[in-house]
């Protein structure tokens, strides 16, 4: 990139910043339908913007996880059908691609557990492709209708404590189920003796994704920020999160996973009874 090329775009990017600062002075108050409280409150508490669900009224980060998981469940079975058949000896890029992401995974699960591996990596990446998809599925903004006729955009399916609540038990249940499948009742009593693991779990991931929630609504609510600037700070801490929460959880799993199969040797009575 020559120096005239660079001097263009700082150019061009001060313009686009200039632009942007005197819309915000410029730009006219407009009053929000709700105060930023009653707007914090509810991506809390989901009190007052649900969505009816065949005649049930539901919290949105509902339709946000049944759209999330439908469209990875089809882009599994456009892979595996039309794709997967089709991998040749020297891989293409998209290829490539999907066997490191599929090695990286591995790579874990046999660092954490190399006992019981096989099933440990297809648990994390599973769960850290939903973790990572659904919380940049916010950033496409899809519009739904509340049952008061309001218009919202579908949250992260985990920014609501419920869909945080179900992922922390399902890790805690694969877990608990792979320490009894591996040492019978001593797995159980291991598993049994991390009770928080789940509540862990379950408000790390609900409280990180709030947080960039609420930090975007609150720049959206001042006037003078309003423009602009809530589109790159939502969507640095939506991927920030992304990537974060994804790593923090499979990296748990994987080492309580890993804890509760370690097989463990009994001691014979000969060998007691030779150091006597």
């Amino acid at each position: 990139m020559t120096k005239k090329t660079k001097r263009v775009l700082l150019i061009t990017f001060a313009c686009v910043l200039a632009a942007i600062l005197v819309a915000a002075i410029l730009a006219p108050s407009v009053e929000k339908e709700e105060t930023i409280q009653e707007a914090m409150s509810d991506a809390v508490l989901h009190e007052s913007n649900r969505i009816s669900l065949f005649g049930l009224e539901v919290n949105p980060g509902l339709i946000s996880a049944f759209v999330i998981t439908g469209i990875l469940f089809i882009a599994c079975l456009i892979i595996r059908i039309f794709v997967i058949p089709k991998f040749t000896l020297i891989p293409n890029k998209f290829q490539a691609a999907l066997e490191k992401l599929v090695d990286l995974f591995g790579g874990v699960a046999r660092d954490n557990s190399p006992h019981r591996p096989n099933v440990l990596s297809a648990y994390i990446f599973v769960a850290g492709t939903y973790i990572f998809f659904s919380t940049i599925f916010e950033l496409f903004g899809i519009q739904a209708v509340t049952t008061k006729g309001h218009p919202i955009s579908l949250p992260a399916p985990l920014s609501d404590i419920n869909g945080a609540i179900a992922m922390g038990c399902t890790t805690y249940l694969f877990i608990m189920c792979g320490g009894i499948v591996a040492n019978k009742m001593k797995g159980l009593a291991n598993t049994l003796k991390d009770f928080s693991l789940p509540i862990s779990m379950s408000f790390r991931l609900f409280g990180a994704l709030l947080s960039g929630l609420l930090v975007t609504e609150l720049v959206y609510y001042v006037q003078f920020l309003s423009i602009g600037l809530p589109v790159i700070v939502g969507v640095l801490f939506t991927l920030l999160h992304a990537l974060i929460q994804t790593y923090v959880l499979i990296m748990l799993a994987s080492l309580f996973y890993g804890e509760a199969t370690e097989p463990h040797v009994k001691k014979s009575r000969k060998g007691k009874k030779n150091k006597q």
